[in-house]
């Protein structure tokens, strides 16, 4: 027997023990694919997504439609916690058209866990709303004001089950509130065991609310405060109720200009679109400006998907939606709120009309 056909005996049950452990061992890597579309001028479960009580509104034909990523999870403490692939998953997603793989920590930070991914999600989500709802209010000419409102409620803590998401907070015992940290000096400065009554707004209806803070573990200070269990953040008090109902489990800030424009829509007669549809992204500050997002590539592949004809990009993401296949869909560059809709109505107007494009970004 020749040394070449001994060594290559040898070889190859190690060749085939090296393809067994690459078919199980997780790698350090995030896949991007294209998820689902909503159009946010539709119901959800029998229910207008846009709810406005107190104003009048307009139900038109046309689409505006957010768009999502299906993202793999975090891990969590340091284990799969479902979203790791192996080598195998890894190829086959890098060989999809419309996917991508990302390394992980270009995604995900050392201490992000599937809890706190969906606590920030939830939060971006809050935030996003009240802001697209402020901006689309501006656009009109209606006037708002700054506020603090719930962000989130953690469950299992003293605020759970009175408190919601999105309410205003007015006064902590009796006195105005003017930002979020004057609520958390007083929440940590209240005698253990003793109340905390906060003025609530909700809706339109105002109501106070007394909740016992509890003694918890800060790991930031490494001592124990008091907390009710709230993240409070910069929200606005509006003339009157708008809401996006919009399903809990998407969560992050990017659908916040489609937000504004379809509340926009609600709130003024005729169709946006023309009847068309129009799909698009961006984070909206509420300035109006619109920030770039992640998975800009597989969002524009979802639209196509779905029949959007206009996609709207926001301008840090110009260079790379280039790189999707967007099936005719025109890629229009929106800076801000006010430029979107311009763009929109342009295009309703004449399908061929210049209108500021990623081509001209890039």
């Amino acid at each position: 027997m020749s040394q070449r056909l001994i060594a290559a005996m040898i070889a190859a049950p190690l060749v085939l023990g090296l393809l067994v452990v690459a078919a199980f061992l997780p790698l350090d890597y995030v896949t991007y694919s294209p998820g689902y579309t909503v159009d946010v001028l539709a119901e959800s479960d029998g229910a207008e997504i846009i709810q406005v009580d107190g104003h009048k509104t307009y139900r038109d034909d046309g689409e505006l439609r957010m768009t999502t990523v299906l993202v793999s999870l975090p891990k969590d403490k340091g284990e799969c916690a479902g979203g790791c692939k192996n080598l195998y998953e890894l190829m086959a997603t890098w060989a999809g058209s419309d996917d991508a793989v990302y390394p992980y920590d270009a995604v995900y930070s050392d201490d992000e866990t599937p809890e706190s991914n969906d606590r920030e999600g939830a939060v971006s989500m809050v935030t996003s709303q009240d802001a697209a709802i402020a901006v689309a209010l501006r656009e009109l000419g209606i006037k708002t004001k700054p506020a603090v409102e719930v962000s989130f409620v953690e469950a299992g803590m003293p605020a759970e089950g009175k408190l919601l998401a999105r309410d205003v907070l007015l006064k902590v015992n009796g006195v105005p509130l003017k930002d979020a940290q004057q609520l958390v000096d007083a929440v940590s400065g209240t005698p253990q065991g003793d109340d905390v009554t906060l003025s609530v707004r909700r809706g339109r209806t105002v109501s106070d609310v007394s909740v016992t803070p509890e003694l918890v573990f800060d790991e930031e200070t490494g001592e124990n405060v008091q907390r009710i269990g709230i993240t409070p953040g910069n929200g606005f008090l509006f003339p009157f109720d708008v809401r996006v109902n919009i399903d809990p489990n998407i969560g992050g800030p990017s659908a916040g200009l489609m937000f504004s424009l379809a509340i926009y829509d609600t709130l003024t007669p005729g169709s946006l679109t023309g009847g068309g549809v129009v799909a698009g992204t961006g984070e909206i500050a509420a300035t109006g400006q619109v920030g770039p997002i992640g998975g800009i590539q597989q969002k524009i592949a979802g639209a196509r998907d779905d029949g959007a004809k206009l996609f709207l990009v926001p301008p840090d993401n110009c260079g790379e939606a280039l790189g999707a296949d967007n099936g005719g869909m025109r890629l229009v560059k929106a800076t801000t709120m006010h430029a979107a809709l311009g763009a929109i109505q342009d295009w309703a107007a004449d399908p061929g009309a210049d209108l500021p494009s990623c081509e001209d970004a890039a």
